[in-house]
């Protein structure tokens, strides 16, 4: 069974970065594709990135794009999330996730964490 577990959520005020973590915990996940999705009041869940197992292939959202990066870590077992210049509508429940990285840019994950909260301020 896989846990993931994320670390490094807050409040910032726009503008700010902050620098999400997350460690998967019972197996690699260096063959499958991880990363985050988010989250935010009233809205769906979405996607903001996603990266294959290799590394090789990478998918952002629109709305994060050239303000998020997406690093993993796969002796670690680690995926994090670099967040800049962030924006008051960031503000969401951000999960890390592990799955088929062709099913992850569609949204859908086999293995979630617990989700942390980041919150931006004007």
């Amino acid at each position: 069974q896989v846990q993931l577990e994320e670390s490094g959520g807050g409040m910032v005020q726009a503008g700010g970065s902050l620098r999400l973590s997350c460690v998967a915990l019972g197996r690699s996940l260096s063959t499958y594709g991880m990363g985050w999705f988010r989250r935010a009041p009233g809205k769906e869940r979405e996607l903001v990135a996603a990266m294959s197992g290799s590394g090789g292939s990478v998918k952002y959202s629109d709305s994060v794009k050239g303000r998020f990066t997406i690093s993993r870590d796969n002796a670690k077992n680690t995926v994090d999330l670099q967040m800049n210049s962030l924006k008051p509508e960031d503000t969401a429940v951000y999960y890390c996730a592990g799955g088929t990285y062709y099913y992850m840019t569609g949204g859908y994950a086999d293995y979630w964490g617990q989700g942390t909260q980041v919150t931006v301020s004007s």
